[in-house]
């Protein structure tokens, strides 16, 4: 809003300053009245005096319509370049979007890394009953191999003595 005040006060100058080589001309038109009437009271002025001091005049005036024209067509490019940068902050996001973005996108990925660790302690989880399981199905492979071995031992002794006594 502050920069919209800002160009309108612009604009408002921009047509003060139009009004200065206007007021130039028409001093400089009075001061060349004020001439020659003082110099005609006087005895009045000479032809060729008279037409120096009106292409003089002539001459001004030109110059200070082109040094007008110049500054209208300036005038004009600030105001071309003032509203493109109008255009182009009207296009920036502000400082809220982005910070709503940023929290947007760290809570997604928050969000993703939270199911992620959920999925990773459930598979511990898992693993350990598995291990669990493995530690307690292999124990008992063991206690039923002890039982045979156990149940094995008196008959393989009785089948080793009497290989023995035939052998004697």
């Amino acid at each position: 809003m502050e920069f919209r005040k800002s160009i309108i006060k612009e604009v408002a100058m921009s047509r003060v300053i139009s009004y200065v080589p206007r007021l130039a001309i028409f001093a400089a038109g009075i001061v060349a009245g004020v001439l020659t009437s003082s110099r005609r009271e006087r005895g009045g002025i000479s032809p060729a005096a008279e037409q120096d001091l009106k292409r003089s005049l002539a001459d001004l005036e030109s110059r200070l319509e082109a040094h007008e024209s110049a500054n209208v067509a300036r005038f004009a490019q600030v105001e071309t370049r003032l509203d493109e940068h109008a255009v182009k902050l009207a296009d920036v996001p502000s400082t809220a979007q982005i910070v709503t973005a940023m929290e947007q996108l760290l809570s997604k990925t928050m969000t993703s890394l939270d199911e992620r660790l959920t999925t990773q302690a459930h598979s511990i989880e898992a693993l350990k009953t598995t291990v669990t399981q493995t530690d307690s199905l292999l124990e008992r492979v063991l206690e039923s191999l002890d039982s045979l071995e156990s149940y094995a031992d008196p008959a393989e002794l009785a089948g080793v003595s009497l290989a023995q006594r035939a052998v004697v």
